[in-house]
């Protein structure tokens, strides 16, 4: 059966210099959809299996499925706690679970939209497959992005992440910077005010003030509201407003403000924990992405190496700030530090990324370790951003080949000494 429907898409294959476009097209479905048929023969000295580079990138989409479905909901709850309306956890479930799929489908459809597009076209100029880094970067950028960014912005940050950071070093593989980050980067210094502020981390409202209305859409009104109403369910009030006492303020610009006990007057250690919090669409909740990174780590496509140097990093660096304690933010201990912020989701799915990364095992622990370093120094000493895995993952990413360059040179001169000392060993 197989092998019959493979047949048959081989006879459809377009003719790659009649119809180079269709091939392109034709192509990037078929590798996808099939394992590929390059192996080893018995008497070869490599063992490789069906993991290709479109499957390796699926596993890690896979990973990030749970950040998915969360962010989803929480985005709903959020929107549902300004309103003071179904406060609990799982009070309004299809009112919350709806609201995040509307706001979150334009984010991912535009991300695929602009980012495919564009590799189509340069596989079609250039005469080659569709290369298959999109894949996990389209999955990346919704979650790394706040809930209300506007959708042109975002096509413009995808598409300069692509071209400048991407297609122009030469596609998949040859990119020095992460390309999900370079969109992010691109919004927060090309439009600073859309992703900062406490308006653009709760979507759904005109303002982050009590008594501001609520903005609803045709899907919220007229769609679900009438899907909801036959059903007999809840629907979405158009007349509501935000609640007083209500702030869309992260924990984080929280901490800047007042140190931990300001955080803590606002949110619980659960809510961080858990990520029922504000903040971009994926990074909240710890648990998931925890759980993400370990299938990374026992499938063996992301490095433990760099994860728990990272992680180490920020620890060595928040005890000497404690030891300071200058500012209250520098005085909160270490392991509140990991409750806030996006440390575990930049950890597991950005750091680690194959191709900007340090490649060789002691290059991982440097680049790793310097990346929970800088980014906490940026983090509790820039009152501009308070965060800085971003900045950092993209500042190590310039400097990880030069990282292997010294580690490849360090092991050449310790193998030269060794093989010297040996030679007059045996000499004498």
């Amino acid at each position: 059966m197989k092998n019959a429907l493979i047949n048959f898409f081989k006879k459809i294959e377009p003719d790659k210099k009649k119809s180079p476009f269709m091939h392109t097209a034709y192509d990037a479905f078929f590798t996808f959809a099939f394992t590929p048929n390059h192996t080893t023969s018995a008497g070869g000295v490599h063992i490789k299996d069906g993991m290709d580079l479109k499957r390796t990138m699926v596993m890690v989409v896979l990973a990030m499925q749970l950040c998915y479905l969360f962010g989803t909901y929480n985005m709903g709850h959020q929107h549902f706690l300004a309103l003071g309306e179904y406060t609990g956890l799982f009070q309004g479930f299809h009112l919350k679970l709806f609201y995040g799929l509307v706001q979150l489908l334009p984010i991912f459809v535009v991300t695929h939209v602009v980012g495919l597009g564009i590799e189509f076209y340069y596989a079609y100029r250039k005469g080659h497959s569709v290369e298959e880094g999109f894949l996990v970067s389209g999955a990346l950028i919704p979650l790394i992005m706040p809930p209300d960014i506007p959708l042109w912005i975002l096509a413009i940050a995808v598409a300069f992440a692509v071209i400048i950071g991407k297609e122009a070093f030469g596609g998949t593989g040859m990119n020095i910077l992460n390309v999900a980050l370079l969109a992010r980067v691109f919004v927060f210094f090309a439009y600073p005010t859309v992703i900062s502020g406490d308006e653009v981390w709760v979507s759904g409202l005109a303002k982050a003030e009590a008594g501001a209305a609520v903005e609803y859409g045709w899907a919220h009104l007229s769609l679900l509201n009438g899907l909801f109403e036959s059903l007999g369910w809840a629907t979405f009030n158009p007349q509501a407003t935000v609640v007083d006492g209500f702030t869309g303020a992260t924990p984080l610009a929280l901490a800047y403000q007042g140190g931990w006990a300001n955080v803590t007057s606002v949110y619980t250690e659960g809510q961080m924990l858990w990520g029922l919090i504000p903040g971009s669409i994926g990074e909240t909740s710890k648990p998931f992405i925890i759980i993400g990174a370990l299938i990374l780590i026992v499938t063996g496509i992301a490095s433990w190496r760099i994860m728990l140097s990272m992680f180490l990093g920020a620890v060595v660096t928040t005890l000497l700030f404690n030891a300071w304690g200058a500012t209250p933010f520098l005085e909160v201990p270490w392991y509140y530090q990991f409750y806030m912020g996006s440390f575990f989701f930049a950890m597991a799915f950005m750091a680690t990324d194959p191709v900007t990364a340090s490649s060789t095992n002691a290059g991982k622990w440097i680049y790793g370790f310097l990346i929970g370093a800088i980014g906490m120094i940026i983090r509790v000493l820039n009152p501009a951003y308070p965060e800085g895995w971003m900045l950092a993952i993209l500042f190590l990413n310039v400097f990880a080949p030069l990282i292997d360059h010294y580690v490849v040179e360090a092991n050449i001169n310790r193998r030269a000494k060794r093989s010297k000392a040996l030679a007059a060993k045996q000499a004498s």
